[in-house]
């Protein structure tokens, strides 16, 4: 991934405060909201990757950003991620996530041959897990806890909110933003 800058920088910053590039209020949704907003945004990931050749979607727009693929096996990737973590907070007490390198995996997976098709199929099932999940808590486990190494504590619902914003967020790096998500149609009325 040559000319990719490693993403450092702490995002828990967009539970308290609305992102300034993507627009997305994270602190405003709800749990209802953030269930839509994963079928919605899947969807999006999913039209992004069928509409697109793939010359257009391995096309990196500058040398230091992701290509669009690049991005959607990312989200992919999230929704995995996300997924074992909210069900490692389920199985055990204030468990420590085990750490991941989005960069390193973008490296060694290869994320820009890979195959389009096989990456929405993905990004669906993924996604689909995640709701599950989301979908079999009880109202308590929404009140469990976990925490990443570098010490950011989450709660199953701020861990939910938190990881909406990755997906919505890359659909806005590569052009195709979610209205939805910028709407008080995903706000606390919801």
């Amino acid at each position: 991934m040559t000319g990719i800058a490693p993403d450092t920088k702490d995002w828990t910053w967009v539970l308290e405060r609305p992102c300034p590039e993507c627009g997305f209020d994270a602190g405003a949704i709800t749990a209802a909201a953030v269930s839509r907003l994963v079928v919605e945004s899947a969807s999006a990931w999913q039209a992004v990757l069928a509409e697109a050749g793939t010359p257009e979607l391995r096309s990196r727009p500058s040398p230091d950003r992701w290509s669009t693929l690049e991005y959607a096996c990312h989200v992919r990737d999230v929704f995995l991620l996300f997924d074992a973590r909210l069900r490692l907070m389920l199985e055990a007490d204030d468990p420590t996530f085990p750490n991941w390198d989005q960069d390193a995996t973008a490296v060694a997976d290869r994320y820009n041959e890979q195959e389009p098709a096989v990456v929405a199929k993905q990004l669906g099932e993924a996604a689909g897990a995640f709701l599950s999940s989301l979908s079999e808590l009880s109202a308590d486990d929404w009140s469990r806890q976990g925490s990443r190494s570098d010490g950011a504590h989450f709660r199953v619902e701020s861990l939910a909110r938190y990881m909406i914003h990755d997906p919505v967020h890359h659909l806005y790096d590569v052009g195709r933003p979610l209205r939805q998500a910028r709407t008080t149609g995903a706000g606390p009325t919801d």
